[in-house]
């Protein structure tokens, strides 16, 4: 499958089969990692990061992906680079890809703009553009959920179900780009998706609609809840993680203030038992614990949370062998 110079913005935009060339992959180079096998696939290739947020599993995960995979990664701060004087993202475009082989891209605090921008840049670049987090999507995140979840279960998902479910969390106003990159990626690969949130903290409507749309036509469901019991209840994966108020990603400290109605939404002991009892807590991480989450949760046996960071390392490599 030649996947060579497509973008990687959203997963929806790409199909069931491609994702799943890039599942295999990801297992591939895993499996060599474990092994110390060299894999220098793309030597003397370089990939440009731009970062409008802060990063540590994303950033980490490229560089030292990017290193073993025998090129360079460039990190980009854009508040030290001429983007934080108005350069054009056409303008950016086309420069880097005449110096390298791939841009990637984190603009994911304000709904509207991160998805938007890495769409202009892709417009006029010849090299692809890959999400390392938007406003409405965090593929990277989500492909490593999956291979994650697959590890556990089994490739056949069907009938597992995994709930997502807003949980609070004081420290700041989070994207809201992992649970509407789950509730839009899970239903394609059979699992049946429950979310939950207070009322007051919705996810994006367009989101909602592709996640229904995906449960539709792959025989799956996807139901929405207003409590974290019912979405955990006999649910085989739980992925609980706060976000800001869509009305609200302006005023973070009102958006904060409004969630602290809901303290108690959060992930403990005597909630993990109304899911089944194999079943698994997930985290795209960092979690705000003893908020979101407590030690005895992240810590205990249903935890895979650094199994699924590790993944990260496998799919981000995985995403740049086929497309750079």
């Amino acid at each position: 499958m030649d996947l060579k110079g497509k973008d990687y913005i959203e997963t929806s935009d790409w199909s069931n089969e491609e994702l799943e060339e890039l599942l295999k992959v990801a297992g591939e180079l895993k499996e060599k990692f474990k092994k110390g096998e060299s894999h220098r696939i793309l030597t003397d290739k370089t990939l440009f990061m731009l970062f409008f947020d802060k990063s540590t599993r994303t950033r980490n995960s490229f560089e030292a992906g990017m290193t073993q995979l025998g090129g360079h990664a460039h990190f980009i701060d854009s508040e030290t680079s001429q983007v934080a004087h108005g350069e054009s993202p056409k303008d950016m475009g086309i420069i880097l890809s005449g110096y390298g082989h791939g841009i990637a891209i984190r603009h994911d605090l304000f709904p509207g703009e991160g998805n938007t921008y890495m769409r202009a840049v892709a417009e006029h670049s010849n090299i692809p553009i890959i999400n390392m987090q938007c406003d409405v999507d965090h593929p990277c995140q989500t492909i490593a959920d999956l291979m994650t979840i697959r590890e556990i279960y089994g490739n056949d998902l069907k009938g597992r179900k995994i709930a997502v479910s807003w949980a609070y969390a004081p420290s700041y106003a989070k994207p809201m780009s992992v649970p509407q990159g789950l509730i839009s990626l899970m239903p394609r690969f059979g699992m049946d998706v429950v979310l939950a949130h207070p009322p007051e903290f919705k996810l994006m409507p367009e989101m909602i609609e592709k996640a229904e749309k995906y449960a539709a036509d792959n025989g799956t469901k996807f139901e929405l809840v207003d409590s974290m019991e019912a979405a955990f209840e006999d649910a085989d994966i739980v992925y609980p993680k706060s976000w800001g108020c869509f009305d609200l990603f302006e005023k973070p400290e009102e958006s904060l203030e409004l969630s602290k109605k809901y303290s108690d939404w959060l992930c403990d002991d005597d909630l993990m038992k109304a899911a089944k009892d194999e079943s698994v807590y997930m985290h795209c991480l960092p979690a705000d614990r003893g908020n979101e989450v407590t030690d005895s949760v992240i810590d205990g046996k249903q935890s895979v949370v650094y199994q699924e960071a590790e993944n990260r390392l496998h799919t981000c490599k995985a995403i740049m062998t086929l497309t750079m």
